[in-house]
């Protein structure tokens, strides 16, 4: 079994020699690898057409960037193979890491999706992320970041993968919904985790697939007002297209706190205005996004995932 290999790219040359250098180790399980391109300014494109790989690579050219949904699910729909490894350009692939994730997505029929192992790039033994938790305040947090690697040694179930290193399968993309375009970047995969656990999936790591993240390589540092602006908006379209009217009237009072608290912390660190514009626009906006329709047969899901939700904010609570 092959995998499509579906990455992103925004002025990213200086990553793509150790980018395909690291999937040459694992072209036997490469069926193909699609670049779609927003609009870059440096030769990342040229590089691409003057260089021969082991495996085909195709190249979507976008003149402009339309952020990392849009992008992926461009890839998505052009890619020829069932699973699909959505993979940041600012990483390295351990050798045997696609076979890895291969096996284990196709183990079993209810896997949604598989996290990779993803370390720091300058500190290989610690972890950069293995999953992204969500709780009752809307808050998101990596999985065992800083943490040992050997910490985190077997599969495991999360809450969400992270869209930097993870396999998903194509059918089950197509029948739940991609990647929601309007995000263009920031929670777009914790949103279609959600969505694939309304509809009783399951989403896992794979302690044997490792790739080596260099992290804020296209978005820039940890907070500027592009980040804080897109996340909060985000975090407000995630909450009203995912969670049912109970389900919010129960978890109204974490939900308030959790926003509160975000915007004190930005405040403090000079964003205070710039997350408020993200909430007022992602409230101004919300109508624009598709809400996930109720179904009966989901309730059970809906309260394993609000049983999640508990307690991630309890885990988080007791740090």
């Amino acid at each position: 079994m092959k995998a499509s290999i579906v990455t992103p790219n925004y002025n990213g040359e200086k990553f793509l020699k150790s980018f395909f250098e690291s999937l040459n180790q694992d072209s036997e399980f490469i069926g193909e690898v699609i670049i779609v391109d927003n609009g870059s300014t440096d030769n990342s494109r040229e590089y691409i057409e003057s260089n021969n790989f082991n495996f085909p690579v195709v190249l979507i050219e976008n003149d402009e960037n339309l952020g990392f949904s849009p992008a992926v699910n461009q890839g998505i729909r052009k890619a020829k193979y069932e699973y699909i490894f959505s993979l940041n350009n600012d990483t390295e692939v351990r050798k045997g890491s696609i076979k890895a994730l291969i096996d284990l997505i196709s183990s079993k029929p209810e896997i949604f999706s598989v996290q990779a192992k993803m370390l720091q790039y300058k500190n290989k033994e610690l972890i950069d992320d293995v999953g992204d938790e969500y709780n009752l305040l809307a808050w998101t947090k990596k999985t065992g970041e800083n943490h040992h690697s050997d910490e985190y040694s077997g599969v495991c179930e999360i809450f969400s993968a992270c869209a930097g290193a993870a396999m998903y399968r194509k059918s089950l993309l197509e029948e739940i919904g991609m990647f929601d375009d309007n995000y263009f970047a920031y929670m777009e995969d914790v949103d279609l985790a959600i969505r694939s656990k309304i509809s009783g999936y399951v989403n896992l790591m794979c302690p044997d697939a490792v790739v080596y993240h260099i992290g804020s390589a296209t978005s820039g540092s940890r907070y500027n007002e592009f980040k804080v602006r897109l996340a909060a908006r985000n975090n407000v379209w995630t909450v009203y297209k995912n969670q049912p009217i109970p389900m919010k009237i129960v978890n109204f009072i974490f939900l308030f706190l959790g926003f509160l608290i975000k915007y004190l912390f930005f405040a403090r660190k000079g964003f205070g205005k710039t997350y408020l514009a993200g909430i007022r626009e992602g409230l101004s906006t919300r109508s624009k996004i598709d809400k996930v329709k109720f179904r009966g047969k989901n309730t059970k899901n809906y309260f394993k995932i609000e049983y999640r939700l508990i307690i991630n904010t309890l885990k988080f609570l007791k740090k």
